[in-house]
């Protein structure tokens, strides 16, 4: 049985998951590599990544290249004398980098592969309505998310089940999937899938403001979906107007109802404490709104400070 000697590459709280289990169940870890530090926000403060944050509290040796395929960084990551990487939600590697251990450079992707290759794969499950997902292991090559598989694990969606909720089931799926696909590795017993292509598989789009938006002439299932998709972050959004007035709003909670009618397609219907909007087969009732620079707040609470007329829609 050869000893791993890993080199961990991530960014995000997803990451985070996987690397502490990692660690937790006695791997070596020789070195962690993440994005480097940028401003972010209003005061453009410098942001630590989630894994940098984690390296740190755990005292990891951290690299943060600008330049993946610099001869410094290049140098740095040789001297880790690394013969497994593993890289969980970063970025795409260069030849040089994925092929410079002996026992190959592995990813942890978010989806049942070959379906759902991409950025946003736990968004658009939800969003194109899956009732299953899962992640998978498999070894990098010079394309996104194509390498050879190696373990697949499965689970089922919930019908009402947003995005957040899914990212930290995935988390732990992916957890258990790496330790699993690292026990292979270490006995030498690894198979690998190749993945075969065709006109069928869905592919997980960078989110963007565009595919963010509402389309309210869309099913009340579709719009349902893209608002649990995107929740928490970074949130389906539809213009309010009321008469003079309009406002960018993030939504975050809904319900479809499923119910005939005559209203117009985007026509708001407010009681006291509830929010309505008019769809083609039913409504879509709101729960969690966000207006622009007010905090995230129910339909109740945002109704105690603001009436609609009846000539309030979205669009």
């Amino acid at each position: 049985m050869e000893k791993l000697r890993i080199v961990f590459m991530g960014t995000p709280e997803f990451a985070v998951g996987i690397l502490d289990t990692i660690i937790k169940n006695d791997y070596e870890i020789v070195g962690v590599i993440t994005a480097a530090d940028k401003p972010a926000g209003r005061g453009q403060k410098i942001k630590y990544s989630a894994v940098k944050d984690y390296a740190l509290a755990n005292n990891l040796n951290l690299l943060q290249p600008v330049n993946l395929k610099d001869e410094a960084f290049l140098s740095e990551l040789k001297a880790l004398n690394a013969n497994l990487q593993i890289v969980v939600a970063f970025r795409m590697l260069p030849k040089v980098v994925w092929e410079m251990p002996t026992l190959g450079t592995f990813n942890l992707h978010a989806s049942l592969l070959p379906n759902y290759r991409g950025a946003a794969p736990i968004n658009w499950a939800l969003i194109n309505g899956e009732t299953k997902t899962g992640v998978t292991t498999f070894f990098i090559d010079d394309k996104i998310d194509t390498g050879a598989m190696i373990l697949s694990s499965q689970i089922a969606i919930d019908e009402n089940e947003n995005a957040g909720h899914l990212h930290d089931r995935l988390m732990n799926l992916g957890s258990e999937t790496v330790i699993e696909t690292l026990r292979m590795i270490e006995k030498g017993n690894v198979t690998t899938i190749i993945q075969k292509d065709d006109s069928h598989i869905k592919t997980a789009y960078k989110l963007n403001k565009d595919n963010c938006k509402i389309d309210w002439n869309k099913s009340g299932v579709e719009i349902h979906n893209l608002i649990r998709g995107l929740s928490p972050y970074p949130a389906a959004w539809s213009f309010f107007t009321d008469k003079t007035e309009e406002w960018n709003v993030k939504i975050y909670e809904s319900k479809m109802i499923t119910k005939s009618h005559d209203y117009k397609t985007g026509s708001l219907i407010c009681t006291k404490k509830e929010i309505k909007v008019a769809v083609k087969d039913g409504f879509i009732q709101i729960f969690q709104l966000q207006f622009p620079g007010k905090k995230k707040m129910s339909t109740a609470e945002l109704l105690n400070g603001i009436k609609f007329s009846e000539e309030a829609n979205v669009h």
